[in-house]
């Protein structure tokens, strides 16, 4: 029970946190996409960056127990699906979490949305069998690997290169982007304000 009760409130949390930063605004994520408002992206590179930075920083020091350590299998399917889920969140707005924010703020449209994902899920249950006959499903790479070698963890790793140092590059990495990134690399469409002012 008590699994559940912080499971809930740690997602009361993100779900407001994501609110607040917009990622629950289609218009937003759609401004995004088409590179008019880049404010969304570096916020999430942020979060990327500082959540690596802890993370491997953290197993390094030995205060995150490596154990926690979840990785997922690469497989062709994963490919596919990722892009169905790009073109699904560029359509509608939402990827499965912000529709779920969304909702819970109180835009209609994401019932749609959610529905529309159940059914899709429900979809992919009933022909997994067909899924998994294609070799969709087959793991590529080794299945379950990480780029550098993470010492305590049951994965196998595509480099010896120290996988809690690599962490931290990338994570340093993102954040530099983050800072780095201009707000914007397109010009029009996203900022009504700005094209009034330039008219």
């Amino acid at each position: 029970m008590e699994t559940f009760l912080l499971a809930l409130v740690i997602g009361g949390a993100f779900g407001a946190v994501l609110d607040r930063i917009g990622a629950s605004n289609p218009s937003l994520i759609g401004r995004m996409l088409n590179l008019t408002d880049l404010n969304l992206a570096k916020t999430i590179l942020l979060a990327i960056g500082v959540g690596s930075v802890l993370m491997f920083g953290g197993q390094m020091l030995g205060l995150v127990d490596v154990g926690h350590m979840s990785v997922k299998a690469a497989y062709p399917g994963v490919l596919l699906g990722g892009l169905m889920l790009g073109a699904g969140w560029a359509a509608a707005g939402y990827c499965p979490g912000t529709g779920v924010v969304a909702a819970a703020s109180g835009r209609r449209d994401a019932l749609f949305f959610i529905a529309g994902g159940l059914l899709g899920a429900a979809a992919y249950m009933i022909t997994y069998p067909m899924w998994k006959a294609s070799g969709l499903l087959d793991p590529i790479g080794g299945g379950k690997v990480t780029l550098g070698l993470v010492p305590g963890s049951e994965f196998n790793a595509i480099s010896a290169f120290p996988g809690d140092v690599l962490g931290l590059i990338l994570g340093v990495a993102f954040i530099a982007i983050a800072f780095a990134l201009p707000s914007r690399l397109v010009r029009g469409g996203g900022d009504t304000a700005a094209l009034c002012r330039m008219n």
